[in-house]
């Protein structure tokens, strides 16, 4: 089941497919998300905003959010309670 968590504006990305999310900040991130842009693999998630995170996905392409990568982490954690709580309260 896909597993959707919100990564700013109403934008979001199946959980499942998250390798890392990680600060924009190092130049080799930048040189990274400007490859990203130049192929196509960029999806900008930040409508207009300052990036702050950078999520990486298992097919290559990079989403960039304007939420803090630990805003984006609790979210995804959020989830993978919520949901062993809820398996467990099915038994």
């Amino acid at each position: 089941m896909n597993k959707l968590v919100n990564v700013g504006f109403g934008n979001v990305v199946n959980s499942n497919k998250i390798i890392s999310i990680i600060s924009p900040e190092a130049a080799p991130i930048k040189r990274m998300v400007q490859t990203a842009k130049d192929n196509g693999m960029a999806i900008d998630a930040t409508c207009g905003r300052r990036t702050k995170a950078v999520i990486v996905t298992e097919s290559g392409h990079l989403i960039l959010s304007s939420l803090l990568p630990e805003t984006i982490a609790g979210r995804v954690n959020q989830k993978e309670v919520s949901e062993i709580l809820e398996t467990l309260s099915n038994d």
